[in-house]
């Protein structure tokens, strides 16, 4: 019988506009960073924020470990002749630009309280993008937080699927097998996290097109979860 719900946040529990790829968009972003608080980039001040945000862009440079936000916008301010001290506006800007029009799938709420008022145990594992704080990845998931035990992202165990070694820790938290656990999410790396770890590994797939990922099972919505925990 399995006892806790794991979840990514990204487009298995919100809907966001920008492609999973931001890298057309890093420009955009910073001119509006710079005509909200009046900064003038030259090119090589753009080339700069480019080149130190694909270093960490994961879609292109994969990686197990995550980095802070600090360390990418160190270097990014740095070569951008900004100030250090106006760092926390710059990255409220830079990550509000890209959670513009995001909501959440109109499954989720009822998904989540369902399974809160059956005592299972509920956790986010999702992997944030350069290094975006909780403050930000979590508030896409305000309205719904409080049915979640463990809202952790990549931020919280270190590490970044497919490294199964947050799920691990998560599992670690929740005092649980890993076989007592399903994950639910939307992407490859998803699916290979949890079939390495040990967990059961469903793939939510909001499109027409067939996804094999090595799921143990494909829902279309998420309320179809709820089935796995009938007995409950």
């Amino acid at each position: 019988m399995f006892k806790a719900a794991v979840f990514d946040i990204g487009r298995t529990l919100v809907d966001y506009k920008k492609p999973m790829n931001w890298s057309e968009h890093y420009r955009p972003a910073f001119e509006q960073i710079a005509e909200k608080y009046h900064y003038h980039f030259s090119e090589a001040h753009y080339q700069n924020a480019r080149d130190v945000l694909i270093k960490y862009n994961t879609r292109i440079n994969p990686r197990d470990h995550e980095v802070s936000s600090a360390q990418i916008f160190t270097e990014i301010l740095r070569g951008m002749d900004i100030d250090l001290k106006d760092m926390e506006r710059v990255k409220e800007s830079f990550y509000t630009y890209f959670r513009q029009d995001c909501s959440l799938f109109p499954d989720v709420e009822l998904t989540l309280k369902m399974l809160s008022e059956k005592g299972i145990k509920l956790a986010t594992l999702s992997d944030v993008a350069y290094g975006m704080d909780n403050t930000y990845a979590l508030a896409d998931i305000a309205s719904v937080i409080r049915y979640i035990d463990y809202p952790f992202t990549s931020n919280d165990t270190g590490y970044r699927k497919s490294c199964t070694e947050g799920l691990k820790i998560l599992c670690r938290k929740m005092d649980m097998n890993i076989s007592d656990i399903v994950f639910a999410g939307d992407e490859e790396k998803d699916m290979v996290c949890a079939q390495n770890a040990g967990a059961y590994g469903v793939l939510i797939n909001r499109e027409d097109a067939p996804k094999n990922y090595g799921q143990a099972w494909t829902i279309h919505t998420l309320t179809e979860l709820l089935s796995l925990f009938d007995a409950a």
